[in-house]
């Protein structure tokens, strides 16, 4: 089987690592890491005339197409306008991820269990709308409605941290376009969690739960980010919780998109969080998660190529191994991350310890060396029988990549805290 993974990423870098031990990988723009293990071509992910060049060169039979913008830019049509087996969903279904304010409104549709909100583009309707919440005893969450980098959520303790973070939305137009529109929804109370699909038209499969970090700080403290780490199993998760996030988040939004004609072929990500007994859906992604994909793929066995192309031509979807080992990935970034970086600096790699992987997020080659080129650098992903295994070899390997101002969060897989208070996803 011939696999293209669209992205240059740390996500894309774990996809491409899981479906080489079973097809041969493309990938386009790709990494350093990536080129270890597949040929890379520079084309960039939103490029979509060189996507279709591309593809008539190497004639793969499924393409991956791991980032959201091209999706969202309609990639995947335009792709399979041209006979092309593509994993991820149309443009139309894309809006899941690409307007906050429409998944809202589908998941009422849908009767996805969510939290109360409204949304706005009017900064005066959306300040008064918060203060009432507010002197209803609620706090909120204000959140861009369109992608935003993972830097579009604000939880308000206050209404004048409301009022502030409304104003750099829609009047100050910090996120551009993805905030001209803003979600703003009672603050819940819980823990998150994070449920990855692969959805084949209207079947789906389940891959194994995990639970990210956004804080950059230790304790779930400081700002958000992109992640900082993920783990995998969640301890404290059910099987019968995860049934029921399965059976009331992810079945029913698929059934109706599909009712509305929307064919989605792809990956199906909800972010969610419990709240007394009860699995809540915060947003929906419609790719891969990043870092949560890190951890999940070092826990599947065989069977991940076949589905990833089942899904792409909406067949049944063959069975997936997953193993008894457990997996925690930690996110070794640049001094300043997530705010101002520098890059450019090169990077020193020791040996990795037994049961630990590599995977580059912003790294580059210059003049044959490796050097940073991102806020998050690498991802260190190790498996062990336990968690707590896990994580020892995840922080031995991350003790082994050196360059000038790295650091990483010391608590992953260790804080389970994922309250509401610090992050309600994005």
């Amino acid at each position: 089987m011939r696999v293209l993974v669209v992205g240059g990423g740390g996500r894309e870098h774990a996809l491409a690592w899981k479906l080489s031990q079973e097809a041969e990988v493309f990938s386009a723009p790709g990494n350093p890491g990536i080129a270890q293990i597949a040929e890379t071509f520079p084309v960039r992910a939103d490029n979509e005339e060189g996507m279709v060049a591309l593809c008539e060169q190497i004639a793969p039979e499924v393409v991956l197409v791991g980032p959201e913008n091209p999706l969202l830019a309609g990639l995947g049509d335009r792709l399979r306008a041209r006979g092309v087996s593509v994993f991820g969903p149309s443009a139309a279904a894309a809006a899941l991820e690409g307007s906050k304010a429409w998944a809202k409104e589908q998941m009422l549709v849908a009767g996805v269990p969510t939290a109360h909100h409204q949304s706005f583009r009017d900064f005066d309707a959306a300040v008064a709308y918060a203060a009432s919440r507010f002197d209803g005893g609620r706090q909120v969450a204000v959140k861009a409605s369109g992608a935003a980098l993972g830097k579009g959520v604000v939880v308000a303790q206050t209404h004048e941290e409301a009022r502030d973070a409304l104003e750099a939305m829609l009047v100050d137009r910090e996120h551009g376009e993805a905030g001209a529109t803003v979600v703003v929804e009672d603050a819940l109370v819980g823990r998150e969690f994070s449920l990855l699909a692969l959805v084949s038209e209207t079947e789906v499969r389940c891959l194994p739960v995990a639970q990210d970090y956004k804080r950059a700080l230790d304790g779930d403290h400081g700002p958000n980010t992109g992640g900082m780490g993920s783990v995998s199993p969640v301890s404290w998760l059910t099987e019968d919780l995860v049934a029921r996030a399965e059976r009331e988040v992810i079945v029913p939004i698929v059934r109706h998109l599909a009712a509305q004609g929307l064919d989605y072929r792809g990956c199906l990500f909800a972010g969610l969080l419990v709240e007394d007994g009860t699995p809540y859906c915060l947003e929906y992604n419609v790719r891969f998660g990043d870092p949560e994909t890190q951890s999940i793929v070092r826990r599947l066995g065989p069977g991940f190529a076949q589905a990833i192309l089942d899904v792409a031509e909406g067949r049944p979807i063959g069975a997936i191994e997953v193993t008894r080992d457990a997996a925690v990935s930690v996110v070794v970034a640049s001094g300043g991350y997530p705010g101002t970086i520098e890059t450019g600096f090169p990077i020193d790699i020791g040996p990795m310890p037994e049961g630990v992987e590599i995977f580059h997020a912003g790294t580059a080659s210059l003049d044959g060396c490796l050097v940073t080129a991102g806020g998050r650098v690498f991802a260190v992903s190790a498996v062990g029988s336990t968690v707590a295994d896990a994580r020892e070899r995840a922080y031995a390997g991350g003790a082994q990549v050196g360059f000038a101002g790295a650091w990483c969060r010391r608590d992953i897989g260790a804080c389970t805290k994922g309250q509401s208070a610090s992050r309600q996803t994005d």
